[in-house]
């Protein structure tokens, strides 16, 4: 367990960004709309500054918290860009305090060094891996604002979401699709050039974190193909977004948590 980055100015970037969306998280009433995008945008470029520090680091360092802080920045951009074409979406506060927590774990596990890459093309491959959890994690947030304006509606109170229910269901499947083709091409590529990407004699193998992720990705596959076929919607949509989503937050996350925290092995 480190509490420190390879370099003062990603810490100070940390330190940072976590003080920017704490404000954002705790003070949100008090914040005019332009002070909170102000905040927002200061807490998006110190977070990024942070995990480029991590990767572009000497060595370089990477693992599952990391990897959640990654996740996590590239949810916010997605809402960076939604926020322009949709200036009523509120979920501002709640994106603030996942940034919070990402980066402390990020802070407090920072992952392990990577001295020697096998392949130039190994960087490409993990950068699929991740922006597909991005897209997976941005149809998440929509997902729980989905249930959320539509329970609402129920109750014949307000939708607080600030964007129409069938727009957000739109924004939900968009994501899961975008995600669902990145996580494709992330599996075809280690299953095809995992000799090639990490070294020889490490060909594709079926442990955790490959059973994890299939399972993911026949969950996605069954969602979109439910939706598409037997028009699947609503909470039940939702509900097999959750699990395919937990699926693959075990495949990569899950597997390196246990690898570096439980079993303390790099």
């Amino acid at each position: 367990m480190i509490l420190a980055l390879s370099a003062w100015w990603g810490f100070a970037c940390a330190v940072g960004a976590f003080a920017s969306y704490a404000v954002i998280a705790l003070a949100k009433q008090r914040l005019t709309p332009k002070t909170m995008r102000l905040l927002l945008l200061a807490a998006w470029v110190l977070h990024g500054l942070m995990l480029a520090e991590g990767l572009l680091g000497n060595p370089p360092r990477f693992g599952f918290a990391p990897a959640l802080s990654m996740t996590v920045w590239l949810v916010l951009t997605v809402y960076a860009i939604e926020s322009r074409l949709f200036p009523q979406l509120q979920a501002h506060w709640a994106l603030a305090g996942i940034g919070c927590a990402a980066v402390v774990l990020a802070l407090i596990f920072p992952g392990t060094s990577y001295h020697m890459v096998a392949s130039p093309w190994l960087p490409l491959h993990w950068a699929l891996g991740i922006a597909s959890y991005g897209l997976f994690a941005a149809a998440v947030v929509h997902g729980w604002l989905m249930t959320r304006s539509e329970r609402s509606i129920r109750l014949a109170g307000h939708n607080d979401s600030g964007i129409p229910l069938m727009t957000l269901e739109r924004l939900t499947f968009r994501f899961v699709e975008a995600g669902f083709v990145l996580l494709s091409a992330t599996l075809l590529v280690g299953w095809l050039f995992a000799e090639q990407l990490y070294g020889p004699g490490l060909a594709w193998k079926w442990n955790h974190k490959t059973v994890f992720s299939v399972l993911a990705w026949l969950t996605f596959a069954s969602l979109l193909a439910g939706r598409a076929r037997l028009g699947w919607r609503g909470r039940k949509a939702v509900r097999l977004l959750y699990v395919g989503s937990g699926l693959l937050l075990l495949g990569y996350a899950g597997s390196r948590f246990v690898l570096e925290v439980i079993l303390k092995r790099v």
